[in-house]
């Protein structure tokens, strides 16, 4: 439990984060361990975003992932878009079904599902998806997709690590989702069905080096299985978020999942806070210790400007974000009204590489969004 220190306080400044904020200042948070760690609240007289130019590689950076054409065969032969050592986070297009099966052998998978609708087979049994689910594989599972709608996803790859559930702390663990509400695959009649003495071909990706294995028979061939280790699928419509009327909570309280590197968060409509004394927009912050990536998948963001569904948004940690000036202009309508928006943010330790195919579809102009 943490012991009593009461913060430091210098000069004319709030004596609660977020609210009540000196009179013609604007508040940057001043953070370490992605809002989980100590933090300060500094108040400004111009906003920190407010730069005429920025010259070197922690420009602000926009992406239309709309414009990306269809997959060639499965996920990996997406393309990638960002990386580290412990992600690959890649955009996948299919129209059609996968006609072979795959198995990522080099960490666990997160798909969020944009647009589009279909079935996965896997090892474990049967799923339907459709638009807004995340659908969780483990490291080493089997899969494959039957598109009934053309898929559009984002593909978050957790390399040699695992996804897992966030502490919840004093909030219990049914918040923000109970976990009772994860779906798992069936061995049902669909599956069983799929079952055959067919030839079948399993593509294999480890060290991101791809090996195919041929059967003779569908190895998609269980008849039953029991333990703790599944592919699960959440959809964000079950997502009920953690909200304060009187504090505008930090992007960390909607952390869906965790790994060892990086977070996944999802922002989902809730109601904006109607204190008239405090913040209902991000506040400015310097997180330095993370870089931060946001997926924007429905609705309107009411703290970005020129940003439609399908674009990424990468802030670099080492230069303040925050809200767009519109954004700030009006916030105080927004007072007692719902937020419209669906966004998937992946903040991560290390900085993430922008691919080629990235920079092809970057909004250039972005970084001039501030003035």
């Amino acid at each position: 439990m943490p012991w009593i220190t009461p913060p430091k306080v210098e000069g004319n400044a709030s004596r609660q984060a977020h609210a009540d904020l000196p009179a013609k200042t604007y508040e940057r948070e001043l953070g370490k361990e992605g809002f989980y760690g100590p933090a300060s609240q500094m108040y400004h007289r111009h906003p920190p975003t407010g730069w005429m130019t920025v010259d070197g590689p922690l420009r602000p950076h926009a992406f239309d992932i709309q414009k990306i054409g269809a997959s060639a065969c499965n996920s990996w032969q997406s393309l990638v878009l960002f990386s580290n050592p412990d992600i690959q986070i890649r955009f996948m297009v299919l129209e059609n079904s996968l006609d072979h099966l795959v198995r990522n052998a080099d960490g666990d998978e997160l798909i969020f599902v944009h647009e589009g609708a279909g079935e996965l087979f896997c090892d474990y049994g049967h799923l339907y998806f459709s638009e807004g689910d995340y659908i969780l594989l483990p490291r080493g599972t089997l899969w494959r997709m039957e598109v009934t709608q053309a898929v559009k996803a984002l593909v978050i790859e957790a390399t040699q690590a695992s996804y897992q559930l966030p502490e919840k702390g004093l909030v219990s663990q049914q918040a923000i989702f109970d976990p009772a509400i994860l779906d798992v695959p069936r061995i049902d009649a669909a599956f069983i069905e799929q079952q055959s003495e067919a030839e079948w071909r399993v593509v294999v990706k480890k060290h991101n080096r791809l090996t195919t294995i041929t059967y003779p028979f569908n190895p998609l061939d269980a008849v039953g299985w029991h333990g703790t280790l599944m592919p699960v699928r959440l959809n964000w419509r079950d997502i009920r978020p953690l909200m304060s009327h009187r504090y505008h909570v930090p992007p960390s309280a909607h952390t869906t999942f965790i790994t060892s590197r990086f977070v996944v968060c999802t922002f989902v409509p809730r109601p904006f806070e109607t204190d008239a004394n405090v913040l209902n927009v991000p506040f400015f912050h310097s997180n330095d210790d993370y870089d931060e990536l946001i997926f924007y998948h429905a609705g309107l963001f009411f703290s970005r400007d020129h940003i439609h569904p399908g674009m990424m948004t990468l802030h670099p940690s080492g230069i303040p974000h925050g809200p767009h000036p519109k954004a700030l202009q009006n916030a105080d309508k927004k007072r007692g009204s719902m937020a419209d928006e669906v966004a998937v943010m992946i903040d991560t330790r290390d900085s993430l590489e922008i691919s080629e195919q990235a920079q092809a579809i970057e909004w250039l102009d972005y970084v001039d969004s501030w003035k």
